[in-house]
């Protein structure tokens, strides 16, 4: 599921550099909501949870028991476990869970690290109780031009092109039985108050799309980046993503 080691430091670097606060997740927390009737009782499964944000984020929401499935040691360690979170070593082709024991399943940024999507799919059809959905939040080509790091870095939108599309993952998961598209929108995300803050959190080796570059592609972005935050020291980094439904 993951393309890269992540040993302690690399780990608290991505927490620093990649967790959102929960005051900048309104519109996602809305459209949840909106989709999903998730409720105190229920059991989610968060595959890839990385450090436990959004397991977080769903326990406080909706109060429900997350399940935060990752396969890396460094940031299972980070994720605060207990109280509604449970933390489980494991895969998305191979869930640590018995069959139909989840309301719903939530993959943040995992999508393009999937090595075989269908026997993803297929696993999480098995995971998860008849009927339950699964929610994908995912950069998808051809989508991806309000992502602060394509406005800022350009040459990443290369990299998000050889991700699975929207009729990819649609596809593959409809042949494991997900065969109805609850949802698909664009949603904004507030990565940090100021586009000055957003640069210093900034970590170029906690983000595949980033470390893909060439240094003189990254020192161009890095440069636009902090000459933005200079003109427009009051606007927040804003960015967006998809959320897509299927059920």
């Amino acid at each position: 599921m993951t393309d890269m080691v992540y040993d302690a430091q690399t780990a608290a670097d991505y927490r620093a550099a990649r967790d959102i606060p929960l005051d900048g997740l309104t519109a996602w927390r809305e459209a949840i909501t909106e989709a999903v009737p998730l409720h105190a009782g229920m059991t989610v499964l968060d595959v890839g949870a990385g450090t436990g944000g959004f397991a977080t984020a769903f326990r406080d929401w909706f109060g429900v028991r997350v399940l935060a499935v990752e396969p890396a040691a460094a940031m299972r360690s980070l994720i605060h476990a207990g109280n509604g979170i449970e933390v489980l070593d494991g895969r998305g082709d191979a869930l640590p869970v018995p069959d139909g024991s989840a309301d719903a399943a939530w993959l943040g940024s995992v999508i393009h690290h999937l090595p075989d999507l269908e026997a993803a799919a297929r696993e999480l059809r098995r995971a998860l109780k008849p009927g339950a959905p699964v929610l994908i939040r995912n950069a998808f080509p051809g989508r991806c031009e309000r992502d602060l790091r394509v406005r800022f870095f350009p040459e990443t939108a290369r990299g998000i092109d050889a991700y699975p599309s929207v009729d990819r993952v649609t596809a593959a998961f409809t042949a494991a039985g997900f065969d109805r598209t609850v949802l698909l929108r664009s949603l904004p995300h507030r990565a940090a108050p100021t586009l000055t803050a957003y640069a210093e959190r900034l970590r170029r080796d906690t983000d595949s799309k980033l470390r893909d570059l060439s240094d003189d592609a990254y020192a161009r972005g890095l440069a636009r980046l902090r000459h933005a935050a200079a003109e427009h020291t009051h606007e927040p980094a804003t960015s967006w993503m998809d959320l897509l439904v299927l059920a």
